[in-house]
């Protein structure tokens, strides 16, 4: 057990989810409205994804992205409001997001090795918090991240629903080729970890039918229900 019941002084709370299922959007606004720390856990998968192809290594080749994990110099802001991320002194909040990084970061993401050294970053960045507390999400968040959570949501919607989220968010691609990456990314991602089905003592939020703002109230209201944070 990870006993990561509270950052520092503050609550811990973990949320899971599959793609477009506005994780990241979502539990940034609630920790805005907490007054917690956020940590977006996927971001790091990412800045590995991106150093590796900076380095001309093969993202298919897990014994060099092992050994990439040494010189992984990587950080990121946990304030919703001054959120940033970087790999040494470079600023890559939007590169981590280019296609040829979302093309190979599943890949990435599937080295057992790879998945054991983030973890154990995931956790020593819950514990620096020095918040109120802190919201976690990805997609093994309440069930290897941090399953001690006071709180461990899974929020999700139907595919349609996540379909046509993601297709206004990225106004240049087509509904198929976002309905493609959507199932691609899930597909991948589900041979390691099952983010489609909540664990025991893990609380469902469908936001199919919600908006940004209910779904966001969901989560406070759920957080508030559990620690009496006002």
């Amino acid at each position: 057990m990870t006993h990561l019941t509270s950052s520092g002084q503050g609550t811990v709370v973990a949320i899971d989810g599959p793609a477009g299922s506005g994780k990241s959007s979502v539990s940034r606004a609630a920790a805005r409205a907490l007054g917690f720390a956020y940590q977006d856990t996927g971001a790091a998968y990412r800045a590995l994804a991106w150093t590796a192809l900076e380095a001309g290594i093969d993202t298919s080749d897990p014994e060099q992205l092992i050994a990439l994990l040494g010189e992984f110099n990587y950080s990121i802001g946990v304030h919703p409001d001054d959120y940033f991320v970087r790999v040494g002194a470079t600023d890559v909040t939007e590169a981590i997001r280019e296609p040829r990084v979302t093309a190979v970061v599943s890949a990435v993401a599937r080295v057992p090795e790879v998945r054991s050294y983030l973890v154990e970053l995931f956790r020593s960045i819950i514990r620096s918090s020095d918040r109120a507390g802190i919201i976690v999400e990805g997609r093994d968040i309440t069930t290897v991240v941090a399953p001690d959570a006071i709180v461990r949501i899974l929020l999700t919607a139907t595919e349609e629903a996540r379909m046509a989220r993601r297709s206004a968010e990225l106004s240049t691609e087509s509904a198929a080729k976002t309905a493609q990456q959507l199932s691609s990314r899930d597909a991948q991602d589900s041979k390691v970890v099952d983010f489609m089905n909540a664990a025991d003592g893990v609380v469902t939020i469908d936001s199919t039918e919600l908006d940004f703002d209910q779904t966001v109230s969901a989560v406070v209201d759920l957080v508030r229900e559990h620690t009496n944070t006002d």
